[in-house]
C-alpha cells in the first residue's frame, strides 16, 4: 500500500560549496518507483519549521540522510550530527510515526546516532533497496529482521540485523533531481554531481569507501552515464562533478564511458577523482576529449615510504606521471594530501614539500593530521599504540599522528611550505577565499575553485 515518506537531507555545510544531496536523490526514486509519495526536504536552503512540513504534508514515516559527521578539519572540531539528532528529538514531538535513519554519516556511527537520537530504524549502507523493503514490511505487519544491515529497536535497546543492507542495483533511470533543488545548487555552486559506479578495492588506511559500498565495483552502462549528463544540461548545468572513489577504476570503465559521452555529443564540463597511477596519455586525452577539466588525485603524500605505510600501492613517480599527462592536457589538477598519519617524520614532510615542486602547475590542498573512524585499518593501528579511544569515543573527531609527530611541529612546517610555495593551501583557506568565490561564482565560473586559491595566496596579504 503506497504511503507519504518524508525524506530530510539534514546536511548544512556549504564548504567549500554546497553539495547536491545525490544519495538521498537516489533513495526519493526508488521510494517513487515502488509507488510511494515523497517530499525531499533539504535543510540547506529549506528552514520551513519542521512542524508545518508535518501539517501539510502527513507523512506516514519519516526518512533522515545524514551525510558527513565533521569537517575532518584537526583543531576545527566543527560536527554536523547535532542538527540530525535535535530534529529527531522535535519530529517525535509533533508526530507518531516511525523514524528512519541513513546517510554515509549515519552508516559509520550507526549505534551511537540509533541512542542519540532515539529513531526507530536504520539503515547501514545503501539505502535503495533496504528503505522499500523496510516500508513493505511495516505496512503489511510483516517482520522486518531479515533485511541485512537494519538497525531497530527491541526490549529497549538498539539491535541489528547481520550484514550490510542490499547492494542497489545500478542500471536504473538516470536519477532525477526534484523540482527547486537542482536550481538552488546550480546557483550556489555551479554544478550538479552524478555517480558512474560504487565500491572500492583499495586499501587507503584510513578510508571508509569499502566499508559504506564495498569492494567490489558496480558500474552504471556507459549510456546511462552520458544519458543522465543530458539531464543534467537540461537542469541547465554547465558543470557536473563525478563522485565515484576513483573514476579510473578501470581502463574499460574509462574508456567506455568517455566515448559514449563524446557520442552522445554531451556539452558540460566535469570534474573527478583519479588514482594517480595507471593513466596513460591516450586515455587523459580521451577524458579531455569528453570534457574533463579538473581532477582531483587523492595522493596523501609524495614520500614513498609514507605511501606505503597509507596502504597507497603506487609511488611518487605514479603521481609525477599523473600530474604531467593531466598538465600536458591542460586540465587543472590538485593532490591532497594528509599530513602526519602512519610513518610520517618531519624528513618525510620535508621530502614531500620538495617532491611538490616537480609537479608542474599543481595545486596542493594538506590537511593535518588523519582523521580515525572505526572499521578502518587505521582504527586497528591507532588502538594498538594507544593513541585512540575505542569507536563510541571516535563520534567526536579524533586524529592520529604519527608517533614522535608533534601536531605543533606539522602546523608550523605546513605553513612555512605554504608561505614559500602558494600552491600550498594547509587546512582551511583564508576568510577572503569565501568574498571571491562568491565573485567568481556571480561572474559565471563555474566548476571547483581550488585553482584560484594559490592565485589568492600570491595577492592577498598572510594572516598574522
Amino acid at each position: 500500500m503506497p504511503s507519504r515518506i518524508l525524506l530530510i537531507s539534514t546536511n548544512k555545510c556549504d564548504f567549500p560549496y554546497p553539495v547536491f544531496p545525490l544519495g538521498l536523490a537516489m533513495i526519493d526514486e526508488a521510494a517513487r518507483r515502488a509507488g510511494h509519495t515523497t517530499r525531499l526536504l533539504d535543510r540547506q536552503f529549506d528552514e520551513t519549521p519542521i512542524k508545518d512540513v508535518i501539517r501539510d504534508f502527513r507523512p506516514d514515516f519519516v526518512g533522515m540522510s545524514l551525510r558527513n559527521i565533521d569537517e575532518v578539519v584537526f583543531r576545527h572540531h566543527e560536527t554536523h550530527f547535532g542538527p540530525l539528532v535535535d530534529l529527531c528529538h522535535e519530529i517525535h514531538q509533533h508526530l507518531d510515526c516511525p523514524l528512519i535513519l541513513g546517510g554515509s554519516g549515519f552508516s559509520i556511527f550507526p549505534d551511537q546516532l540509533m541512542e542519540l537520537s532515539g529513531a526507530d530504524f536504520g539503515i547501514l549502507g545503501e539505502g535503495e533497496k533496504a528503505l522499500t523493503q523496510l516500508l513493505a514490511a511495516l505496512e503489511t505487519g510483516q517482520d522486518c529482521r531479515g533485511i541485512p544491515g537494519l538497525f531497530f529497536r527491541s526490549h529497549n535497546r538498539v539491535v541489528s540485523n547481520p550484514g550490510m543492507s542490499p547492494r542497489a542495483r545500478l542500471d536504473s533511470d538516470p536519477s532525477s533531481r526534484p523540482p527547486g533543488l537542482a536550481e538552488y545548487y546550480l546557483r550556489e555552486s555551479s554544478m550538479l554531481n552524478l555517480q558512474t559506479q560504487r565500491g572500492c578495492p583499495f586499501e587507503c588506511c584510513y578510508c571508509t569507501y569499502p566499508l559504506l559500498e564495498g569492494r567490489s565495483h558496480r558500474r552504471r552502462p556507459p549510456e546511462m552515464v552520458a544519458e543522465e549528463m543530458l539531464l543534467l544540461q537540461r537542469h541547465g548545468a554547465r558543470y557536473g562533478f563525478i563522485v565515484d572513489s576513483v573514476f579510473n577504476s578501470s581502463l574499460s570503465h574509462v574508456v567506455e564511458t568517455c566515448e559514449a559521452i563524446i557520442r552522445r555529443g554531451v556539452k558540460m564540463r566535469w570534474c573527478c577523482s583519479l588514482r594517480p597511477q595507471g593513466l596513460t596519455r591516450e586515455q587523459m586525452h580521451l577524458m579531455a576529449r569528453a570534457g574533463l577539466t579538473h581532477v582531483e588525485f587523492g595522493s596523501d603524500s609524495f614520500c614513498d615510504p609514507v605511501l606505503q605505510a597509507y596502504g597507497k600501492r603506487f609511488t611518487f613517480d605514479d603521481i609525477l606521471s599523473s600530474s604531467e599527462l593531466a598538465h600536458a592536457e591542460k586540465i587543472d589538477y590538485c593532490h591532497f594530501l594528509i599530513c602526519g598519519g602512519p610513518g610520517e617524520t618531519r624528513d618525510t614532510l620535508r621530502q614531500t614539500y620538495e617532491n611538490s615542486k616537480r609537479l608542474p602547475n599543481a595545486t596542493i590542498l594538506a590537511l593535518t593530521g588523519m582523521r580515525v573512524y572505526p572499521g578502518t585499518p587505521l582504527f586497528g593501528h591507532a588502538r594498538a599504540h594507544g593513541t585512540c579511544p575505542d569507536a563510541i569515543g571516535l563520534l567526536e573527531p579524533h586524529f592520529f599522528f604519527s608517533p614522535g609527530l608533534d601536531p605543533d611541529d606539522v602546523t608550523a612546517d605546513l605553513a612555512a611550505f605554504s608561505a614559500q610555495s602558494p600552491n600550498w593551501i594547509v587546512n582551511e583557506p583564508q576568510p577572503q577565499y569565501y568574498a571571491m568565490a562568491s565573485r567568481l561564482r556571480q561572474r559565471g565560473v563555474v566548476g571547483p575553485l581550488w585553482s584560484y586559491l594559490s592565485l589568492m595566496q600570491r595577492v592577498l596579504p598572510r594572516p598574522i
